[in-house]
């Protein structure tokens, strides 16, 4: 199983599926993700999509996604 190490570039993953929000607007302002073969998860910046990819593990995206639904993070942006 291949191992992906943090800021590879993200064009190298080219079997990925890219996933944005819906909530994303149209001028590139957002992150997206992609599932990777060994199970962890790929985020990128949509205006630098040949950009670095950081690798997390699937514990550490349910770890941010729950911390993002409680409100945890809310004060970064207020």
């Amino acid at each position: 199983m291949a191992r992906y190490d943090n800021g590879i570039p993200a064009d190298s993953l080219e079997s990925v599926t890219w996933v944005k929000s819906r909530h994303s607007g149209p001028t590139g302002n957002c992150v997206e993700l992609a599932a990777l073969e060994n199970g962890e998860v790929a985020m990128r910046n949509s205006r630098d999509p040949q950009g670095p990819a950081l690798v997390y593990t699937r514990a550490e995206i349910v770890a941010f996604l729950n911390g993002a639904r409680e409100g945890e993070f809310d004060s970064l942006i207020a």
